[in-house]
């Protein structure tokens, strides 16, 4: 019997000790690998930054094609640019322009309020105080303006950028990184054919009003809405939905509006 016991607790105690030893070495392994992990996530970005302004190269250094991009955040309460007051604040809080994580910074009650209603028909819930934003520059004025946006599709919060042209009107493409949108449906989002026929339409209407909007169906060629209109995606009318719903809310006035009639009246 003492025996018996013997062999039960030197299997518990060599069990425990197997469990440790994996615990230090998976440990370790996540420390170490972190820096390469934060890397990878980064040069994934603006990847995905570049390519929703259709200026990705393949088999071109990432870093070297983003070196054309300059990052800077925006007030989006003020439309106007942090300040350097601002983003001293935010590198303290841990949001450094180097790394900003602007998904991060909307969870975060200190930097960001709760919406509700009419104020979020893009259901993203909370929406942060300050949002990075991509320009480019060409022969010494503005080229093009990447947006970061996000909101709800039918399963799932997409996630993407919407590049304008540098009058902060016209689009000059849209690009989505994160979604778990059914494939073959909403998942259609990611379809390079797609995402071509929102090149060129325009944010708002004649009046001025915000127009721009994923319809059911196609456009309807040489109608007066076909400047601001894109075809919905076949069989994925919710997400279609969420997609206008997420883009005019990011280019309206609780998004990036302040900040673009700024740029349409000033320039950077």
């Amino acid at each position: 019997m003492s025996a018996n016991n013997d062999s039960i607790q030197r299997t518990i105690l060599v069990a425990v000790l197997l469990c440790l030893v994996c615990s230090i070495f998976v440990s370790g392994a996540a420390v170490s690998l972190k820096p390469l992990q934060v890397k990878n996530k980064l040069e994934d970005k603006k990847k995905n930054i570049l390519s929703a302004a259709g200026l990705l190269v393949e088999g071109k250094s990432i870093a070297e094609q983003f070196e054309q991009v300059t990052t800077r955040i925006v007030n989006l309460e003020t439309g106007v640019y942090a300040t350097d007051v601002e983003l001293s604040e935010l590198a303290a809080a841990g949001y450094p322009l180097a790394t900003f994580d602007q998904r991060r910074l909307a969870k975060d009650s200190g930097y960001s309020a709760k919406l509700s209603g009419k104020e979020d028909p893009a259901s993203i819930k909370r929406l942060e105080k300050f949002a990075a934003v991509f320009l480019i520059e060409e022969d010494g004025a503005l080229d093009k303006i990447i947006l970061p946006v996000h909101g709800y599709g039918l399963w799932s919060t997409l996630y993407g950028f919407i590049a304008l042209q540098g009058d902060a009107e016209t689009i000059a493409g849209l690009g989505f990184y994160s979604h778990t949108e059914t494939p073959g449906l909403g998942g259609e989002v990611d379809n390079p054919s797609w995402k071509a026929l929102w090149v060129g339409k325009k944010i708002h209407d004649a009046s001025g009003s915000i127009a721009i909007d994923v319809i059911k169906g196609h456009v309807i060629a040489g109608s007066k809405k076909e400047a601001n209109q894109v075809d919905g995606l076949s069989g994925a009318t919710l997400t279609s939905k969420g997609v206008s719903n997420l883009v005019r809310f990011w280019l309206g006035e609780k998004g990036f509006a302040g900040f673009l009639n700024g740029i349409k009246g000033q320039g950077v």
